[in-house]
C-alpha cells in the first residue's frame, strides 16, 4: 500500500476518538512502528494535530479541537478522478472547466510524492472521441438550466436530411449521452408528446416565458429504455437468446441501439438476452447475419433456423446467377 494510502487509513483509525499505540497501528496496517511515526510527522505537517502521549493512559490520538478532516484520496481514487476528467472532455461535458478547476484544487493539496505518482499512473490513458461541435456545449448548459428551472425553450431544429431548421417549443426534461451523441429528452408542444432531440441538430435556442413541471422521478435513461421496450412486437413471454463469439464482436452485438436494452448477462465469450419471439424473428436474423461466422447462435433453435433459412435463400439466389 502506498504511503498516502496508509496515512489515510491511519487518519480514519484516529478519527474514531480512541487512543492507539504505535504497535497497534503498525499491526493493523501491516507496517513497521518506524513507519507509523513517519506518517504521524507527515500528518502533522498537513495540519492534523496528532498527539503521541506516553504513560499508562497515553497513546496516539487526534486533539479534540480538530473537527474537520482534510480531504484525502488514495492513489486509485485520485487516478479515477483524473481519468474521469479525460472522459468528460472527450464527451463534450458542458462543465469541464469547472471540473478541471476542482481537480486542480485537489491536486494542490497533494504532497510532491503524490503528484509525481499521480502523473505516472494517469499517463497511460487517453480518451479519443469524435469532435463535438463547439456550439453544442453552450446549448447543453442552456438546456440543463431550463430543465432545472422548468422553463420552456424555443429551439431551431433540423431533422436528418432536412434542408432547413424548424422552430419548436419544448420542455426539456433531461439530457442523455448515448453512443457519442448528446440528446435532449423533452416534451414537444407540436406533437404533444415526449420526444428526443439531438443537440447537434439544434441551430438555435431561446428562453420563453412559459413554465412547466418535470414529471416526478423522470429519468432520461429510463425513457430510452422504455422506448426500446415499446418497440417490441409482443408483450408476451420472453425467450432466452444466447450468442457466442469473441469479446470484440460481442461488444458490437451488445452495443446495438435496441438490443442492448435486453442484455441480461455477458461474459468474454457469450452474451445473453431476453426478448419476445416476434421481435426476435423480425429484427435479429438479418442483423446477426451481418456478423457472418464471427458469432454463433447457441439458442434458441428457432433463431438459428431462421438465419439458416435466409442464408440458404441468398445462396440459392446467387446459384441461379451461376447457371445462367
Amino acid at each position: 500500500m502506498a504511503k498516502w494510502d496508509n496515512m489515510l487509513s491511519m487518519l480514519w483509525m484516529l478519527r474514531s476518538g480512541r487512543k492507539f499505540t504505535a504497535a497497534q497501528i503498525a499491526d493493523s496496517l501491516e507496517i513497521s512502528v518506524r513507519s507509523v511515526y513517519r506518517y504521524i510527522d507527515a500528518l502533522c505537517a498537513s495540519g492534523v494535530p496528532v498527539v503521541a502521549e506516553a504513560g499508562h493512559d497515553g497513546g496516539i490520538h487526534i486533539m479534540d479541537s480538530f473537527k474537520e478532516t482534510p480531504l484525502f484520496f488514495n492513489s486509485v481514487e485520485l487516478k479515477a478522478l483524473v481519468d474521469a476528467f479525460k472522459f468528460t472532455q472527450g464527451a463534450g461535458y458542458p462543465y469541464t472547466e469547472e471540473l478541471e478547476s476542482a481537480l486542480k484544487k485537489v491536486e494542490s493539496g497533494l504532497h510532491e510524492e503524490q503528484r509525481h505518482e499521480l502523473s505516472r499512473q494517469t499517463s497511460g490513458l487517453d480518451v479519443i472521441a469524435p469532435s463535438i461541435p463547439p456550439f453544442v456545449v453552450p446549448l447543453l448548459k442552456d438546456l440543463e438550466q431550463a430543465a432545472k428551472e422548468g422553463q420552456t425553450v424555443r429551439i431551431a431544429y433540423r431533422k436528418a436530411n432536412a434542408e432547413q431548421a424548424e422552430e419548436r417549443d419544448v420542455d426539456p426534461h433531461g439530457l442523455a449521452y448515448d453512443r457519442n451523441i448528446w440528446y435532449a429528452v423533452a416534451f414537444c408542444h407540436r406533437s404533444q408528446a415526449v420526444r428526443t432531440f439531438r443537440v447537434d441538430r439544434m441551430t438555435g435556442l431561446e428562453r420563453t416565458e412559459a413554465r412547466f413541471e418535470i414529471p416526478e422521478r423522470f429519468s432520461a435513461s429510463d425513457y430510452f429504455r422504455d422506448q426500446s421496450e415499446q418497440g417490441r412486437e409482443s408483450a408476451g413471454p420472453l425467450t432466452l437468446i444466447r450468442i457466442g463469439g469473441e469479446p470484440d464482436t460481442l461488444n458490437a452485438v451488445c452495443s446495438h441501439w435496441h438490443l442492448r436494452h435486453f442484455l441480461k448477462e455477458r461474459t468474454d465469450q457469450e452474451a445473453r438476452f431476453l426478448l419476445d419471439v416476434p421481435t426476435m424473428n423480425k429484427y435479429l436474423p438479418m442483423y446477426l447475419m451481418t456478423f457472418g461466422k464471427a458469432i454463433r447462435i447457441l439458442e434458441p433453435l428457432e433463431l438459428k433456423q431462421e438465419i439458416k433459412k435466409i442464408a440458404y435463400g441468398i445462396a440459392k439466389h446467387y446459384d441461379a446467377d451461376d447457371t445462367n
